[in-house]
């Protein structure tokens, strides 16, 4: 779908069916975006297997939108270049992936 190829700014919701967690992270990162990721689990296990394998610059878990000064922001691919905010931002080599949970 063309919505999920694209990079919107926007409160913008997109639901897809998957069979299995390959499938879902084949999906979510099929995108020449990434910006942002968010999952959505009480398992943190599987939450932590899951964050290095999703190609975004920042992943929150049972949360979004969060932002803090001493984090990295920034994308990957073609989300952008390099991190603002954070130790980071001088670094543009890195694909620093910052991680936000929040337990219920």
């Amino acid at each position: 779908m063309q919505i999920v190829q694209e990079e919107i700014f926007g409160p913008v919701l997109v639901t897809a069916p998957f069979d299995d967690e390959e499938e879902a992270l084949a999906l979510a990162n099929d995108s020449p975006f990434g910006l942002a990721a968010a999952l959505y689990s009480n398992d943190l296990g599987r939450v932590h297997s899951l964050i290095p394998r999703l190609r975004a610059g920042s992943v929150y878990v049972n949360a979004h939108g969060t932002i803090d000064p001493s984090m990295p922001f920034g994308g990957y691919k073609q989300s952008g270049f390099g991190k603002d905010l954070g130790a980071e931002q001088l670094d543009y080599l890195l694909e620093t992936k910052a991680v936000w949970i929040t337990l219920p």
